[in-house]
């Protein structure tokens, strides 16, 4: 029994990041580029060399397709804190619109949210150069900007698709470029992409959803800093947002069963042709991304973990920051702790398994929404309340909060919910319908 002990404390010895360790990094977006920057935050700290290697084939300087990862692009305030800890600051040219309202379209009628704390910062970025159909320079991008912080920082880019990453001992992760034997793999290739790693590693990507995404170009009249938000029409529609983006406008659904056509489809029927100026030629870069909905299985082992989208996410909203939290925990596991799957099981699967568990509070959340949308009465007193909040100090609008929220990802879905079930929300909506029915 000792023998075996020494055995085991021997091989979880070789399982350290050690001087001069090559660590392959596949993916260059978000997450990729917060796991080099970690990884080099750590080993500076640490004294440690690495070799940082970030595996991208994409030029996110290019707009369309071949430079876009596939998202709505907002950055949480809750995000903002995270990035000065790398060192981190986001030049104004990157930021395309500081949003400080949503405007929420139900019936006919509109409810407009303010920010609730003019501190707490949201902005629109670009992930790639902008829309496919646009004219001039490409717009200034976001993962462009990461990557590159990464590169000055030691990483080494090596710009090609990872077809394979095989086990022989060590990782091997296989390019058009040769063979890279790594000390320690992290996957960071989000959710719209096929893994490359072998089926011997025992990896379950995430379960996805479909949403429908495009481009405009904004209206002059159109308000440059508001997100207009839109319910129920076209069928299956759980939510619609259209974002500014400087001189475009970023129209994201999520919902069941969209295809290339939804984005079509939901201008006409919420009213929009005209007001956009929407015709045949309007659509600029439209596409159909998948969103992760669950957790992965098997989203570690020993000398490999994969971080991000490709792990866990926060559901629909705010997939940066889980990118940045996912990563800063991961990386900091492997340098303190280990490559082993055992360390990343004791450190590493507790903080994904605290975002899925606040994701379920987030499926109640939207459920008791589509609930309320679809209960005309329910949704008079919820419309009610809002209305009459509005004579309260901000921090007792409780309905307006947790919309703002679900709308912006800017507070955990578990504190969302317990304050939409929490007596005086409640007693709120009753307050929403006692006046109607004094003026009837």
């Amino acid at each position: 029994m000792v023998e075996l002990e020494v055995q085991r404390r021997n091989a979880l010895a070789d399982l350290r990041l050690r001087e001069h360790s090559r660590v392959c990094v596949v993916g260059g977006g978000p997450a990729g580029s917060f796991a080099a920057l970690h990884l080099l935050h750590l080993s500076e700290l640490y004294k440690l060399h690495l070799e940082v290697q970030i595996f991208e084939p994409r030029d996110f300087s290019r707009s369309g397709p071949s430079g876009c990862n596939r998202c709505a692009g907002i950055l949480s305030s809750r995000l903002w804190g995270n990035l000065s800890e790398l060192g981190l600051s986001i030049p104004d040219t990157i930021l395309q619109a500081d949003l400080q309202n949503y405007t929420i379209h139900l019936d006919g009628e509109s409810i407009n949210l303010e920010r609730p704390d003019p501190s707490r910062r949201i902005v629109s970025v670009y992930r790639g150069g902008g829309p496919r159909m646009i004219e001039g320079s490409p717009e200034a991008s976001f993962d462009y900007f990461l990557l590159h912080q990464a590169i000055a920082r030691g990483a080494i880019h090596i710009p090609c698709r990872v077809r394979q990453v095989s086990w022989e001992g060590l990782p091997v992760v296989s390019c058009r470029l040769g063979d890279f034997p790594a000390d320690f793999v992290v996957l960071a290739i989000g959710i719209n992409s096929k893994s490359p790693l072998d089926s011997s590693f025992g990896y379950r990507p995430p379960k996805t959803e479909v949403m429908a995404q495009d481009e405009v170009m904004r209206p002059e009249d159109w308000k440059p800093n508001e997100v207009n938000a839109y319910f129920q029409s076209p069928k299956g529609l759980s939510f619609g947002a259209i974002i500014p983006k400087g001189r475009f406008l970023n129209i994201s659904l999520l919902g069941k069963g969209f295809t290339r056509d939804s984005v079509d489809e939901f201008i006409a029927t919420q009213n929009l042709v005209e007001i956009l100026h929407y015709g045949s030629s309007s659509s600029l870069c439209g596409c159909n991304p998948r969103i992760a909905v669950s957790a992965a299985r098997h989203y570690y082992g020993d000398r490999w973990v994969a971080v991000g989208d490709a792990a866990v996410t926060r559901l629909y909203k705010d997939g940066i920051g889980s990118a940045f939290q996912t990563t800063k925990n991961a990386i900091s596991t492997a340098v303190r702790a280990g490559i082993s799957g055992d360390a990343f099981r004791q450190y590493y699967a507790p903080v994904c398994r605290s975002i899925a568990r606040d994701n379920s509070y987030g499926f109640l959340l939207f459920r008791l929404w589509n609930f309320v949308l679809n209960s005309p009465l329910v949704l008079k007193a919820w419309k009610g309340a809002i209305q009459w909040e509005m004579s309260l100090p901000i921090n007792e609008q409780r309905h307006r909060r947790v919309l703002w929220g679900m709308l912006t990802g800017d507070e955990p879905y578990g504190e969302l919910f317990r304050a939409a079930i929490n007596p005086a929300a409640l007693i709120h909506v009753g307050y929403g319908i006692i006046p109607k029915r004094r003026g009837g």
